[in-house]
């Protein structure tokens, strides 16, 4: 094990000492803060979005991270109505109106945004860790066979919404845990060091923890992952939308779009991005082969289990 952990730093240090970004998006989660690590000499500046109006788990460890490692923070506050004009250009960039793919990416747009704003065109991001090295929670629980197949279909699915932003607002995008060497060293690590157990509790990228626990706050590298929209404070949209919406309303509505565009709208949230998706998009023309979602007709990725236009989940 000793020499996949040796093999892990140097892979990820020679990645990150490529990148030529002077800012790093700095969540405070295990991967931004590795990447923190390697960033450290040459005191690589950080961006954080942190919401004013919702609960956001990240300003704690984006502040304990940059601090560790005397780097530079530039912590942007939004207030709700920032982030909904967020939404609006995020929606407008990716033309979906996929809610869980939105909340989260919005955090992406104002982060980038701001970088603009700063006078920056290029960013580091964490973007990857959690696709290659089995981060998410929906992993934790899976046999071995499961766990392997799952890796192999995210692999080959894997997006990453920064890139297409990024591009929109002329900001380049490196994310150094998606570079080739990365990927396919990944594809080497038995995947009972990916998922384990430590002290009673299992975790995802538990290589990665395992690797850096003495490098990075402690706190950091076994902290539970966590959701950019819960991190920022972005998934308190859907409470907000919840409130502002009338139940009446939002049944009129859902039925007219149900007769008039043939499209399931599930949530109150769903349908405020549907309605600002339409506003700015023509109805998607779909080919009649292959597999549909049932809520949208969106032609549905090979080896896929969500719908990347309305976020139905699962399939």
């Amino acid at each position: 094990m000793q020499e996949i952990i040796d093999s892990a730093y140097e892979i990820l240090e020679k990645a990150a000492s490529k990148c030529t970004a002077e800012h790093l998006l700095l969540s405070g989660g295990l991967d931004s803060t590795i990447l923190a690590y390697f960033l450290k000499n040459r005191k690589t500046s950080c961006i954080t979005i942190i919401s004013k109006d919702f609960v956001a788990n990240d300003l704690t460890y984006c502040q304990l991270a940059a601090q560790r490692f005397g780097l530079p923070l530039h912590i942007k506050m939004c207030d709700a109505a920032e982030i909904y004009n967020g939404v609006e250009e995020t929606i407008k960039i990716l033309k979906n109106f996929n809610d869980i793919e939105i909340r989260n990416n919005v955090v992406i747009y104002l982060a980038l945004s701001e970088l603009k704003k700063l006078g920056f065109d290029k960013i580091i991001t964490g973007d990857g860790a959690d696709e290659i090295f089995a981060g998410y929670n929906f992993l934790l629980n899976k046999s071995k066979d499961d766990l392997e197949r799952d890796l192999q279909r995210i692999s080959k699915i894997m997006h990453f919404p920064s890139q297409k932003i990024g591009k929109s607002l002329g900001v380049v995008v490196e994310s150094p845990f998606c570079t080739k060497e990365v990927i396919d060293f990944a594809k080497t690590i038995p995947v009972d060091l990916m998922v384990r157990q430590e002290n009673e509790k299992k975790f995802g990228k538990w290589i990665l923890r395992k690797a850096f626990e003495d490098k990075i706050p402690r706190s950091i590298a076994w902290r539970s992952k966590s959701p950019m929209q819960d991190g920022a404070g972005t998934q308190g949209l859907t409470g907000l939308f919840e409130v502002t919406i009338p139940d009446n309303v939002f049944a009129e509505k859902a039925k007219k779009i149900k007769e008039n565009d043939g499209i399931t709208i599930r949530t109150k949230e769903s349908l405020q991005y549907y309605e600002i998706y339409r506003k700015y998009c023509d109805m998607p023309v779909f080919d009649e082969a292959g597999t549909k979602c049932p809520d949208c007709h969106h032609m549905i990725d090979e080896d896929s289990k969500f719908c990347r236009m309305c976020g139905r989940f699962p399939l």
